[in-house]
């Protein structure tokens, strides 16, 4: 699965290439939590807001939590770090 684009999206400033898709998945898998990495999965797939929802059986309120934390740590130097293919 390729995470590329859905990264490119959700993270605000990426100035580096992105590891390869398994090492980034392991990278990936170290920083996030299980349903922060299901949400990101489905995302990539471009899956629906309502297909996530029923896939990971979230309410709205906590689809939004979840996304929100996603995004937040993804922005995170840290996470930059892990990811990046340097």
């Amino acid at each position: 699965m390729s995470y590329e684009i859905i990264l490119n999206e959700l993270i605000s400033k990426l100035v580096h290439p992105l590891k390869q898709d398994t090492a980034l998945e392991l990278a990936l898998k170290a920083k996030l939590t299980k349903k922060e990495l299901k949400l990101l999965k489905l995302l990539a797939q471009k899956a629906t807001k309502e297909s996530i929802k029923q896939e990971l059986k979230f309410d709205q309120e906590e689809l939004d939590r979840i996304e929100r934390n996603l995004v937040k740590k993804l922005n995170q130097e840290k996470t930059k770090q892990a990811i990046y293919n340097i």
